[in-house]
């Protein structure tokens, strides 16, 4: 179902007000609403209305939108303040305050940037080691290409590819490790060898076992938007509003969890840079990436050495992409995005370390 009403962050700064002590009055300085449990606050929104194919943008100052006459929109609109304004919960104990950076291991022959560099056990286990030491706080392990144009692998075939390497890593690293598939059974297996998090690019609609067998494993899980399977997804994807229809997408796969048993505490989104998407749909989606924190949980952007670099820069190398990997993430943190996924782990550490020591001003609490 598509919602009537959106609301997008705008105005959106880093609050740099002191904290006020528990002995100290109140102070009656308003300063915006924080932003997902995040350092930064907004000051004002995008209000977006769509009827049939048309969607209209008004912004609005926050002072005049709590006053404002919202009519029949009045309880959604209060409901998406709530959730754009809420702290998000720890992920799988991974406190949200700050940017938080998800490293890629590809244990894979066919990944569209690496594939075959990392594609054995022992290989892949020392790039993920790496990784972390380099400041990765995830480890996102995948034996699966799904990049445009891929084939599907056999179920035995990506359970041989990463079953070992999570177990390999699970008693070298306290780094959270996730296991990037659409299967139920690699699910289940990583799961109990040691997983933490399950990340599933088909937002647990590929196969029919996945939201049982993740609910039955109590495991946090990212879900994903993409239109369209892998092999085809870029063909000719199609969209009415691409940023609001991705929206509408991960919401009712955020519904569908909850009903199923997974808490929405336990739900991350992540709208799914070049997943059916062309380079217009891709930077529309990266404009509108704080209106996802309306969805109430906490947001993941992939948009490491994507073909939307290359489009826009002509940077044909996936490897030379590295400076426009950077931008969007610090497009990403602007916007209040919790977890980067990215190739270049210490490139983006160093890019976001540096961000956030410049927008608050002081380099304490850099860790």
């Amino acid at each position: 179902m598509k919602r009537s009403i959106y609301l997008q962050p705008t105005g959106i700064f880093w609050d740099r007000s002191p904290a006020r002590g528990v002995d100290e009055a109140e102070t009656h300085t308003w300063h915006g609403l924080p932003l997902a449990g995040t350092p930064l606050s907004f000051a004002a929104v995008d209000i977006l209305t769509r009827t049939r194919a048309v969607t209209k943008r008004t912004t609005v100052v926050l002072g005049d939108a709590f006053s404002g006459d919202w009519s029949r929109d009045a309880l959604a609109a209060s409901d998406l303040l709530a959730a754009l304004s809420a702290p998000r919960p720890r992920l799988a104990g991974l406190s949200l305050d700050r940017p938080r950076i998800m490293g890629i291991v590809n244990v894979t022959p066919d990944s569209f940037s690496d594939g075959g560099l990392h594609a054995n056990t022992t290989a892949a286990i020392a790039h993920a080691l790496r990784l972390a030491e380099q400041g990765a706080d995830i480890l996102d392990i995948g034996g699966e290409s799904t990049r445009p144009g891929s084939d599907a692998v056999a179920l035995d075939e990506e359970l041989r590819r990463v079953i070992p390497v999570i177990e390999g890593l699970r008693g070298k690293t306290d780094k959270l490790i996730s296991v990037d598939t659409r299967k139920a059974e690699v699910m289940r297996r990583a799961a109990q060898v040691g997983a933490d998090i399950l990340n599933d690019v088909s937002a647990l609609t590929h196969d029919p076992d996945a939201l049982h067998v993740a609910a039955e494993t109590g495991l946090p899980v990212m879900l994903m938007h993409a239109q369209g399977d892998p092999k085809t997804m870029n063909d000719d994807p199609q969209y009415t509003d691409v940023v609001l229809d991705v929206f509408d997408f991960l919401e009712s796969r955020i519904q569908i969890c909850e009903a199923a048993g997974i808490p929405k505490a336990k739900i991350i989104a992540d709208p799914g840079i070049g997943f059916g998407k062309h380079l217009a749909h891709n930077v529309a989606v990266m404009a509108g990436l704080s209106l996802y924190h309306g969805l109430g949980v906490p947001l993941l952007l992939g948009a490491s050495r994507k073909k939307m670099i290359d489009q826009l820069c002509d940077v044909p190398g996936a490897k030379d992409r590295v400076p426009g990997s950077l931008a969007c993430a610090l497009v990403g943190a602007e916007a209040g995005v919790q977890i980067f996924r990215v190739h270049d782990v210490a490139e983006t550490k160093q890019a976001l370390e540096v961000w956030r020591a410049s927008k608050a001003g002081t380099e304490a609490g850099l860790a």
